[in-house]
């Protein structure tokens, strides 16, 4: 049965409806057919020498003359659609490359092929978009995590990846997920948040931002905390753009994301188990070897397991100045969790050894929360001050207090410092970054 034929008995099917006049289900089957006749037609050698312009061009003009011989009615808005579809499937990531080519959305979550839904503006919404079956949307996870060395099957059902464009990809396939394929990337910008952009998001005060500079600049160790989707590598990029461009920097992630434009930067990523189960290389090892790399900061994505005793060991033995995040609820969350994962690493520390390590190594706690509205907001910021018999002391510096809803469903909240001069002024002003000691005062308050 030819391409015309195909299409004209599944539009007399299905009622009249979808994309550009097509019933959706004929359009996705003609899609797949096209592609499916153009694989056959091209010679993937010589594709290989030409620039994606020239391919693109190729591909056009490959997609018109099948579209003439077998004599399917298309208006020339859908002609043009269909060869922008293909090309996405042979040289993107099939049906997501509209969303990811959308600034405005921030998550893309596909829930099987079915179903695809957005986050633009911190909310949820369903789109349009589908996959033809869940073997396409397998095809399409297989494409983006093969890129970066990974892989996915039923031996290996979980992933974690990222696109060229450092957006987070994280994948998990039957037999774990029961109803098919489901897909979630974390978008990131291409270029960066800027300082500027955040003051207008009312994600944090000047006040805030003027010190956040200044610790980034005195080297003082620095743990931000949140939930998901609150902006901590959002901030922990604003942080490392406030180090001098005359250190070096290590970076230790699970996947690759950080965006640092300093000149001396040194990306390290974590390595799964091969399908034998050898090769892995973890955050602990890396963070072992980025010692011996003479570095000036060492910046950890995120702390999650028995890497935290040899961050904290690295912390505490010259290494100052280095960032890390971590989940947690609060300041004094993030805290108890650090001093779990010290445990996790099998070293014979007691509690109160752990508690110690943990409140020598870092200065500053500073906790992200993701609102009802969906904004992000830098909600404390606390000074560690030392041990008071069994517990960490720890001060706030400046807090976020919500005081209501509007009509619209935003959150009504103002920042304020609490009055507290921190201890870190001192060291400020020794490295040469004093800051006010009016940046302190609590009869500051911004809505």
């Amino acid at each position: 049965m030819s391409l015309r034929e195909r299409l004209a008995a599944v539009e007399e099917e299905a009622p009249p409806a979808g994309l550009h006049g097509l019933v959706a289900t004929a359009y996705q089957d003609l899609k797949k057919s096209m592609h499916q006749m153009i694989l056959e037609r091209i010679d993937l050698e010589r594709l290989k020498r030409l620039t994606p312009e020239q391919f693109k061009h190729e591909l056009a003009l490959l997609i018109q003359r099948i579209i003439e011989d077998e004599r399917i009615v298309l208006n020339q808005s859908e002609r043009h659609q269909l060869v922008l579809d293909i090309q996405h499937e042979m040289l993107g990531f099939g049906p997501l490359e509209p969303l990811l080519a959308d600034p405005g959305v921030s998550d893309i979550l596909v829930n099987t092929h079915t179903q695809v839904y957005v986050e633009r503006n911190g909310r949820l919404e369903l789109t349009g978009v589908t996959f033809h079956d869940n073997a396409h949307l397998m095809k399409i996870i297989e494409k983006i995590v093969s890129r970066v060395g990974r892989r996915v099957d039923e031996s290996s059902p979980m992933v974690d990846a990222r696109l060229p464009d450092g957006s987070r990809v994280n994948a998990i396939i039957p037999p774990l997920a029961v109803d098919g394929p489901i897909l979630s990337v974390r978008r990131f910008a291409t270029q960066p948040l800027t300082v500027e952009r955040l003051l207008e998001f009312k994600s944090l005060t000047p006040p805030m931002l003027e010190v956040l500079r200044a610790l980034g600049q005195a080297r003082l160790n620095i743990l931000i905390s949140g939930g998901t989707g609150s902006g901590k590598t959002t901030l922990l990029n604003v942080l490392s753009g406030f180090i001098p461009a005359s250190e070096r920097i290590v970076t230790i992630e699970d996947a690759a994301e950080l965006q640092l434009r300093q000149p001396h930067v040194v990306r390290l990523e974590t390595r799964p188990p091969n399908i034998e189960g050898k090769g892995e290389v973890t955050q602990r090892a890396l963070v072992r070897n980025a010692l011996r790399m003479r570095p000036d900061r060492i910046i950890l994505g995120e702390v999650r397991g028995a890497e935290a005793i040899d961050m904290l060991q690295a912390m505490n033995t010259g290494h100052e100045g280095s960032f890390a995040t971590i989940h947690a609820n609060s300041p004094r969350d993030a805290l108890s969790r650090l001093e779990n994962m010290v445990g996790m690493a099998g070293a014979n520390l007691g509690a109160r050894a752990a508690r110690q390590q943990i409140v020598a190594a870092i200065t500053v706690v500073m906790q992200l929360s993701r609102l009802a509205d969906g904004t992000r907001k830098l909600v404390s910021v606390q000074e560690i001050t030392g041990m008071e018999g069994e517990t960490a002391a720890m001060h706030e510096i400046f807090h976020f207090d919500q005081t209501g809803v509007d009509g619209n469903g935003g959150v009504l909240g103002q920042f304020y410092a609490t009055g507290v001069r921190p201890r870190f002024a001192e060291r400020l002003r020794m490295f040469g970054v004093p800051v006010p000691d009016s940046v302190f005062d609590s009869g500051r308050v911004f809505e």
